[in-house]
C-alpha cells in the first residue's frame, strides 16, 4: 500500500468488472491548477466532462511509518461481533477534503473509527474557477494523510471519485464496507449557487443526485450502515414561530398529529438540502434505511485538536463572500483593516458553531445510531447570534488586540428577512453528551490571532459581495475581478 501512495496509482473500475491499477501519468484529465480569468466559464459542462472521465478512478491511499505512540490511545470506535470479538467501525466521510469533513475524518481516525475519504476534490477546482484561495495554505489530500498516518499511525483510505457517478460509488462501497458514511460532499455555498444558470442547476444535480445515490448504495451493498447527512438548519427558514427539531406537532380543525417542519429554503442551494430530507425520509420509510440528519447552523473556527498537530493538517478557512461564512470573514476582515460587511440591517440571526463542535456531533450521532427505518433530525448548533451582535463581538476583541476595526452596512445582496424573529430548538445533541465550546473571549482572541498570522495572504477584492440574487441570469459568469 505505502508503494501505490508513492506512485499515485488510480484504480480504473469502468472499463470491465475487474479492477485495474492505471498510473496518474495516464490519466488523461488531471485536476486543473488554474483557469484564465478573463473568460466567463461554463461550469457545469466542463464539471461534466470533469466527471465523466475522473470518476473512473478511484484512490485507495495508505501512507507511511507506524508511531508507537499512536497504538496506546483509547479507541472508542471499535463494536462488537457475535462471537464477541472487538473490531473498528467502518466510517466514511463522504467530501473529507473539505472544511467539516477534513476535521471530522481526523477527529473519528484519532477517536478509533477505520475511516475512508470519499471526495472528488472539487473544492478545491471551485477555488481555480473564482480566483479565491484559502486563508491557510492546505497540502494535499495525499500529503495530508501521509502526514497523519506518520504522526499517529493511523491509515485513512481514499477514495477519489465522483459520487454522482454510481458505478465508482459502488465500488467503494463494496471495497470499504462502511458501517456509518457521513455525508458532507454537497456543494455547500448558497451564494455560489446563485452565480447563474449553470451553477444552480449543477448544485441541484451535484447534491441531489449524489444523495440520491447514495441512499441506493446503502440500500444495495450495506443495508444496516447508519446515514449522518450534514442538512442545514437554512432549510427552515426564519419563520414567526419557535423553530423545532426537524418535526412539528399541529392542531388542525380538530385533529392532531406530527409532521415534518415547514421548510422556507433561501437558496438555489439550501433549496436542494430540502429535497435531500425529503427523499432521505422517504427511503428509510420505504426501504428501512437508518438515517440522522444534522441541520447545521453556521460554522466558524480553523483549529481542532488534530488539525493542530502539523501544518500539513491544517484546515481551510475561507473568507470571501462566496463561500467564507459570518464569523470567519469578519475576523479576516478585522485582521488586514478592512471594515466589517454587514448585509443591510444586520438583525438576520442564525444559529452557530465552533467547528470543534461539529466533530463532537458527528461522532455522537455515530455512536447512538438511528434505528432501522428512522429517520431522525438533530438541530446542529450551540449558540443564536445575529449578524450585528458578532460585528459587535469581532469589534471587541479586536480593539483588544489593537485592531481598529469598522462596520458599514452594504446592500444585502440576498433575498431575506432583515429583522425577525428566531428561536431554535437544539437540545437532541445536548442529551446525548454535546459539550459546547461557546463563543468566549478566548476564542474570539485566538480566531483574530490566526486571520492576522496569515493576513499577507488576504486578496482584498473578494471580500465584498459580488452575487446578486436578484440579478442571477442563465449566462455563465466569472466572479473574479
Amino acid at each position: 500500500m505505502a508503494h501505490l501512495l508513492s506512485t499515485t496509482c488510480y484504480l480504473d473500475v469502468s472499463s470491465s468488472n475487474k479492477l485495474h491499477f492505471k498510473s496518474i501519468n495516464q490519466c488523461s484529465t488531471p485536476i486543473p491548477t488554474s483557469f484564465n480569468m478573463g473568460i466567463s466559464l461554463s461550469p457545469l459542462k466542463k464539471l461534466s466532462l470533469q466527471r465523466k472521465k475522473c470518476a473512473q478512478y478511484v484512490v485507495r491511499a495508505s501512507a507511511v511509518s507506524m508511531s508507537q505512540e499512536a497504538k496506546t490511545q483509547n479507541d472508542s470506535g471499535s463494536q462488537q461481533t457475535t462471537d464477541g470479538a472487538s473490531t473498528r467501525k467502518k466510517v466514511m466521510v463522504i467530501g473529507g477534503d473539505g472544511y467539516c469533513g477534513w476535521a471530522t475524518a481526523l477527529h473519528l481516525s484519532k477517536k478509533g473509527y477505520e475511516v475512508a475519504i470519499v471526495d472528488n476534490l472539487i473544492r478545491r477546482l471551485f477555488d481555480h474557477q473564482l480566483g479565491l484561495d484559502s486563508l491557510t495554505p492546505i497540502s494535499s489530500i495525499h500529503n495530508r494523510i501521509r502526514r497523519w498516518k506518520s504522526l499517529t499511525g493511523k491509515d485513512i483510505q481514499l477514495f477519489v471519485g465522483d459520487i454522482c457517478d454510481f458505478d465508482f460509488l459502488a465500488e467503494a462501497f463494496k471495497s470499504f464496507e462502511p458501517d456509518a458514511v457521513v455525508h458532507f460532499g454537497e456543494q455547500r455555498s448558497a451564494p455560489y449557487s446563485m452565480i447563474d444558470r449553470s451553477r444552480a442547476v449543477f448544485t441541484q444535480h451535484n447534491n441531489v443526485i449524489g444523495t440520491l445515490n447514495v441512499l441506493f448504495a446503502i440500500k444495495e451493498f450495506r443495508e444496516e450502515c447508519h446515514l449522518v447527512k450534514l442538512g442545514t438548519m437554512g432549510e427552515y427558514g426564519t419563520p414567526n414561530i419557535d423553530i423545532e427539531e426537524g418535526f412539528i406537532t399541529i392542531t388542525h380543525n380538530g385533529r392532531t398529529d406530527t409532521l415534518p417542519y415547514p421548510k422556507q429554503a433561501s437558496s438555489f442551494y439550501h433549496l436542494s438540502k430540502v429535497h435531500d430530507s425529503h427523499n432521505i425520509a422517504f427511503t428509510c420509510k420505504a426501504w428501512g434505511i437508518r438515517a440522522t440528519d444534522l441541520n447545521q447552523g453556521v460554522v466558524y473556527g480553523v483549529r481542532t485538536d488534530e488539525t493542530a498537530m502539523h501544518e500539513d493538517l491544517v484546515n481551510r478557512l475561507d473568507y470571501d463572500a462566496v463561500f467564507g461564512t459570518a464569523l470567519n470573514r469578519f475576523c479576516v476582515q478585522a485582521a488586514v483593516g478592512h471594515p466589517l460587511t454587514v448585509y443591510g440591517k444586520g438583525g438576520q440571526t442564525r444559529g452557530y458553531l465552533d467547528i470543534r463542535d461539529t466533530v463532537q456531533c458527528v461522532e455522537i450521532a455515530i455512536a447512538n445510531p438511528a434505528k432501522p427505518g428512522e429517520f431522525r433530525v438533530f438541530n446542529q448548533f450551540t449558540e443564536q447570534f445575529s449578524v450585528n451582535e458578532l460585528a459587535a463581538l469581532v469589534t471587541k476583541a479586536g480593539e483588544k488586540l489593537g485592531l481598529e476595526v469598522k462596520t458599514i452596512s452594504v446592500p444585502n445582496p440576498r433575498v431575506e428577512a432583515e429583522e425577525h424573529y428566531y428561536n431554535a430548538k437544539h437540545t437532541k445533541l445536548i442529551e446525548p453528551g454535546l459539550q459546547p465550546h461557546l463563543l468566549s473571549d478566548s476564542l474570539l482572541d485566538s480566531l483574530l490571532n490566526f486571520a492576522v498570522q496569515y493576513k499577507d495572504r488576504v486578496d482584498t477584492k473578494q471580500i465584498m459581495p459580488s452575487v446578486s440574487w436578484k440579478k442571477i441570469g442563465a449566462k455563465p459568469k466569472t466572479v473574479a475581478a
